[in-house]
């Protein structure tokens, strides 16, 4: 890798409050319960604080089924369906719940609606761990659709009773592509109460907006399996960077993506540390890239609180951010 030139750092970028809410409660789990601690699932969707996860103590497991008996168990961000509550109550394990709270609401909505009878038209990726959940809970009411394209075929029983929900890490533009879609084919087509793309979806997708047009090169720091890093990078793409790539690791940069390469843009999906970010940076500075302008289009304040069984520690001292609030700047 050589080159001489500027970096463009997006923020906000990296942990939500979700995410940040889920691994603390790993972790909190851990330090209050002793390890093992198990985890359905990965807890976000992060190879590199997977593997931190592990090595204090946390086991990931695919279904409840492989955790012993009385076991205490953490439901990752993504939520579970209440079968899987189910399946991990009559095994007795205590269950802790980590999803995010904005994952919830969707739940939630999706209870609602089936109630009253409605169609839910979930936008989402089949096989997501979110779309599982939310499905989960109103598995008869809920039809998935997967891209703008889908929503040209897809088939509903009542055309004066749809609602559209969507998975809350999605691609802003592809999903209101594919609500505008549904709507010239269901006019009746009712809207959830409040977006349910979550804000830190939009904030970092705003903030790749903004730096793709100036950006030669743009690296997205996230898993593969993590759908709003893969979403940076068709943004990037989308809005006028010459080329863009993610890596879940700096060694992952490949040399010959720097040719010709004046600017590069960077931002972190949002189930990743700030500390893969800062060793993408010193990789580019060592290769030149040493002008370092972070471009800042909204602040990010919000914490949400802890799961309640871990909001005091073993000997019932409240911890400090137990009721979530705002970050003090």
């Amino acid at each position: 890798m050589t080159g001489t030139g500027r970096v463009l750092l997006a923020a906000p970028r990296g942990y939500c409050a979700g995410v940040d809410r889920a691994v603390i409660a790993v972790e909190k789990a851990l330090e209050r319960y002793g390890a093992p601690v198990y985890v359905r699932k990965q807890i976000v969707h992060n190879v590199h604080v997977v593997q931190e996860l592990e090595s204090k103590g946390a086991v990931f497991v695919d279904e409840v089924d492989t955790v012993p008996t009385g076991a205490h168990v953490v439901f990752s961000a993504h939520g579970v369906s209440p079968a899987v509550v189910s399946a991990a109550a009559d095994r007795g394990l205590h269950a802790i719940d980590a999803t995010c709270p904005l994952v919830t609401k969707v739940h939630r909505e999706a209870t609602r609606f089936a109630r009253d009878d409605y169609q839910i038209l979930l936008i989402g990726h089949e096989g997501h761990e979110e779309v599982e959940g939310t499905a989960g809970e109103a598995p008869d009411h809920v039809t998935l659709v997967t891209s703008p394209e889908h929503a040209d075929t897809v088939v509903v029983s009542d055309p004066e009773r749809v609602v559209w929900l969507s998975q809350t890490t999605l691609s802003v533009d592809e999903t209101m592509d594919t609500v505008r879609r549904l709507r010239e084919r269901f006019p009746a087509l009712a809207d959830p109460p409040s977006d349910d793309i979550c804000y830190a979806t939009q904030n970092r997708q705003v903030a790749v907006k903004k730096i793709a047009p100036a950006s030669d090169l743009v690296i997205v720091v996230g898993s593969a399996n993590s759908s709003n890093s893969v979403r940076l990078v068709e943004v990037a793409l989308e809005y006028g960077a010459k080329a863009a790539y993610r890596v879940d690791f700096a060694h992952e940069v490949q040399p010959e993506w720097f040719r010709g390469v004046r600017t590069v843009g960077v931002t972190s999906g949002a189930s990743v540390p700030e500390v893969l970010v800062r060793e993408l940076l010193t990789e580019l500075a060592e290769a030149g890239y040493v002008d370092v302008e972070e471009v800042t289009t909204a602040e990010e304040d919000l914490v949400f609180s802890l799961p309640k069984e871990l909001r005091t520690d073993r000997h019932g001292a409240r911890d400090s951010r137990a009721m979530g609030g705002r970050r003090s700047s």
